[in-house]
C-alpha cells in the first residue's frame, strides 16, 4: 500500500472539519484560506494535530508555535494542492473562479431532484431507502440578472367536473385579481416571481409543509433532506422572502416542520416576518410514533406567523362531550321579561327535543307555569322556580340561527332549555384522530389515486382545520401553497369552500408527481364533489430540459454526450468553456461517481434560462404557440 503523502494527508486532515467541506464532502479552499488569513483558532488546533503539518506551518520561537499563515496560504493556493480529476475538470472547463468553487460564492438557493431513472414521488415501500436525490445549487447575485423575470406559461389546460378542456380565458374579479384555482409545474422559487406580478398583496394565507433538513421516515415531503443546514435555510429564506410579497396586509403564513428543525426555522420567520407574530403549535400527526434513539415522536409543528395584536384565528369546533351547556334563561341583573320584550316566548319541546319557538307574548298575556303541555307538545318559557317571569338570551328574531344549539333537560316540573358552545379558541396542542397521516394522509390519497407513489402526506383533516382556523370567514381568500406535494392544500381549500365559499388555490410543484398524483388527486375530488375546477399550467422550459436529461442519465458516457449537447444547444454560463477539450472529458470520466459527474453538468447551464423568460415570448427558437401567447398576454395583462 502506498504511502500517504504529505499533501494527501492535509487535505484529509481538513476534510475532518465540516466548515471546509462542501454538501458532497469535497474540500472548500477559500474557506480554508479564509480562516487562515484571520488566524482562526479551530484551524490552528487542527493543524498542530499532525507531527508532519505543525513542522511545516509553524515555527517555534522560545518554546511557542507560531503559526506561518503566509507559508500556508501559499501552499493551499497552489495549482496542485488539488490536483485531482474533480478540480482539473472545474479548472478546465470554468467552474473555478480565482481559486473559488462558485458554490462557495452564492446566496441564492437552487434545488432540482434527480433518481437512478425515472423520477417519482418516494419510495414504493416504506422500508425502501431510496432517496430522492437533489442537486443544491448556490448561486452569487451577479450570476442573476432574469432568473427571477416572469416565465412563459405553457401546456394550459381546464379541468372541470366534465373533464379536461383547452383553456379559453382566465376570470378575474371587479378588481383585475386572477380568480381562478391554479396547478403550475416548475421549480418553486421561479414560480413565485412569476406570480409576483399578479398576486402581490393579493394572498390571504399561505401554507407549506417544506422538505425538512434531516433524512427521517417522519418526513412528509418526498424530497431528499441531505442539506446542510445553511443551505436549508439559505432555501427556506429565498422563498419566504418573494412569498412575503405576495401576502396581503392581513395575511398569514402557516409552516408545518419537524422538530429537528423547529428552533431554527423559528428564528428565521422572525427575520423574515418582524412585523407579524409567531405561535407554535403542536399537532399529535403519528399516534403510533416515530421510533428515535431515546423517544418515539408523534407530533409535528406549525408556525402560525399572523399580524401582531389582531385576531385573525377564529374560533374552533369542539366535539360533543366537550360542549359546556349554560341555562338558556337569563339571571341576575336585566335578566327580567320587561327588560327585553323580543325575549319572551316559548320553546316548543316534542319528544324530549327542541323542535320550535312560538311568537313573542303580548305584555298582557302570562303563562300558567315554565312548562304548559298543549297536546304532544310542550311550551317552555322563561320563568324561573320562583315563577318570576324572565327572559331567553335570545331575542324571538334571532333564535332559529342557534336552535341546533338548544337541548331541552327533562326535570320535575317540566323542562329546562340548555345553551350549549360548540365552538372555542383554538389551543396550542392540537390532538384529533383525523389528524392521523396514515389514514387521512396516505390512505386517503391513495383511495383518490390508486396507482400513486407518495409516501406520508399530510392528513386532510390537519390542513383543513389549520386553514379553516385563519379563512373560515374570508369566503373570497387566495391560499397559497408552493411546496404542492400530493395536493393536499388544495383538497382542504375545496373542502373548506363546503360552506358556500368560493376561496382560491395556488398550487406549485416542480416534481413530475405533480403530473401524477396532484393533479389527478385534485380531479378526483372536483368529480366526486360535482363542483369545481382549475387550470393547470407549466413553466415553459429551456435549460430545464437539459437538467431533466441529466437527472435520468445512468452512465458516464451518457452524461459526455449529453454534455456535447449541451455544449452546442444550450445557454451555458458565461465563465464556462463552451468548447470540451478531450482532457476535460478524460478528467470528468476520471471522477469516476455519477453523482458527483452530474453536479458538474448542471453547473454548466445558465439558471437565468432554465424556463423562457416572457420577454423573449416572440422569440422564433423558442417556438411558442400562438394559444401560449394569447393566454400569457391575459395572465400578465401584456
Amino acid at each position: 500500500m502506498p504511502k500517504e503523502t504529505f499533501n494527501e494527508k492535509l487535505i484529509a486532515r481538513l476534510k475532518t472539519h465540516s466548515d471546509f467541506i462542501d454538501e458532497s464532502g469535497e474540500l472548500l479552499p477559500a474557506a480554508v484560506k479564509d480562516r487562515a488569513w484571520h488566524l482562526d483558532h479551530n484551524l490552528i488546533k487542527l493543524l498542530l494535530t499532525d507531527e508532519d503539518i505543525k513542522s511545516i506551518f509553524f515555527d517555534e520561537i522560545e518554546g511557542h508555535w507560531v503559526f506561518n499563515h503566509n507559508t500556508f496560504i501559499d501552499y493551499i493556493t497552489t495549482k496542485n494542492f488539488l490536483a485531482n480529476s474533480y478540480t482539473q475538470f472545474r479548472n478546465k472547463i470554468g467552474l473555478n473562479i480565482d481559486g473559488k468553487f462558485l458554490r462557495e460564492r452564492g446566496e441564492v438557493s437552487l434545488v432540482w431532484p434527480y433518481k437512478d431513472c425515472v423520477l417519482e414521488g418516494g419510495q414504493t415501500k416504506e422500508e425502501e431507502k431510496r432517496k430522492e436525490i437533489f442537486f443544491n445549487e448556490i448561486l452569487a447575485h451577479d450570476e442573476i440578472n432574469q432568473m427571477f423575470d416572469p416565465k412563459v406559461l405553457t401546456n394550459w389546460k381546464r379541468h372541470t367536473v366534465s373533464g379536461e378542456q383547452d383553456v379559453i380565458d382566465i376570470q378575474r374579479d371587479e378588481n383585475g385579481t386572477i380568480r381562478e384555482n391554479l396547478i403550475i409545474k416548475g421549480n418553486n422559487l421561479i414560480a413565485l416571481h412569476t406570480l409576483k406580478q399578479q398576486f402581490r398583496g393579493q394572498v390571504k394565507l399561505i401554507y407549506i409543509d417544506p422538505p425538512y433538513n434531516p433524512d427521517s421516515p417522519s418526513n412528509t415531503f418526498m424530497y431528499n433532506n441531505n442539506f446542510k443546514r445553511s443551505s436549508w435555510l439559505t432555501f427556506m429564506k429565498n422563498r419566504l422572502d418573494i412569498a412575503k410579497e405576495l401576502l396581503r396586509n392581513d395575511g398569514s403564513i402557516i409552516v408545518a416542520i419537524d422538530e429537528n428543525e423547529q428552533n431554527y426555522l423559528g428564528v428565521l420567520l422572525d427575520e423574515v416576518f418582524p412585523e407579524r407574530e409567531k405561535h407554535c403549535i403542536t399537532i399529535i400527526h403519528n399516534p403510533r410514533g416515530v421510533q428515535g434513539t431515546n423517544f418515539s415522536y408523534i407530533h409535528e409543528y406549525a408556525f402560525f406567523v399572523i399580524p401582531k395584536g389582531k385576531k385573525i384565528i377564529g374560533d374552533r369546533k369542539i366535539s360533543a362531550e366537550e360542549i359546556t351547556w349554560n341555562n338558556f334563561r337569563n339571571w341576575g341583573g336585566e335578566s327580567r321579561r320587561e327588560d327585553a320584550k323580543n325575549c319572551f316566548y316559548p320553546v316548543i319541546v316534542e319528544n324530549g327535543e327542541v323542535v320550535g319557538f312560538g311568537d313573542v307574548l303580548d305584555d298582557d298575556k302570562h303563562p300558567s307555569g315554565q312548562t304548559v303541555t298543549h297536546g304532544k307538545r310542550d311550551f317552555v318559557y322563561p320563568i324561573d322556580q320562583n315563577m318570576i317571569e324572565r327572559k331567553w338570551r335570545y331575542a324571538r328574531q334571532s333564535v332559529d340561527e342557534i336552535k341546533h344549539l338548544l337541548r331541552a333537560r327533562e326535570t320535575k316540573t317540566g323542562y329546562e332549555i340548555e345553551l350549549g358552545k360548540n365552538f372555542g379558541m383554538y389551543r396550542t396542542v392540537w390532538e384529533d384522530k383525523r389528524y392521523d397521516a396514515n389514514i387521512y394522509g396516505t390512505q386517503l390519497v391513495k383511495s383518490l389515486v390508486p396507482d400513486c407513489k407518495f409516501d406520508f402526506p399530510k392528513s386532510l383533516w390537519n390542513v383543513y382545520d389549520c386553514l379553516r382556523s385563519v379563512i373560515e370567514d374570508d369566503k373570497e381568500a387566495i391560499v397559497l401553497d408552493f411546496f404542492g406535494g400530493s395536493g393536499t392544500t388544495a383538497h382542504a381549500v375545496l373542502e373548506v369552500n363546503k360552506d358556500g365559499g368560493s376561496r382560491k388555490f395556488i398550487i406549485s410543484e416542480q416534481m413530475h408527481y405533480v403530473e401524477t398524483v396532484t393533479r389527478e388527486r385534485v380531479k378526483k375530488v372536483i368529480e366526486q364533489d360535482s363542483k369545481g375546477d382549475f387550470i393547470y399550467c407549466e413553466l415553459m422550459q429551456y435549460n430545464q430540459t437539459y437538467m431533466d436529461k441529466i437527472q435520468a442519465a445512468q452512465s458516464s458516457e451518457e452524461l459526455v454526450a449529453l454534455w456535447q449537447d449541451i455544449a452546442e444547444n444550450s445557454f451555458l454560463n458565461w465563465y464556462v468553456n463552451a468548447e470540451v477539450p478531450e482532457e476535460a472529458v478524460n478528467d470528468f470520466i476520471a471522477i469516476d461517481d455519477l453523482e458527483t459527474q452530474k453536479h458538474q453538468l448542471v453547473e454548466l447551464l445558465d439558471k437565468n434560462q432554465l424556463y423562457v423568460n416572457l420577454s423573449e415570448i416572440e422569440d422564433v427558437d423558442f417556438d411558442v404557440s400562438a394559444q401560449d401567447k394569447a393566454l400569457n398576454r391575459e395572465f400578465y395583462e401584456e
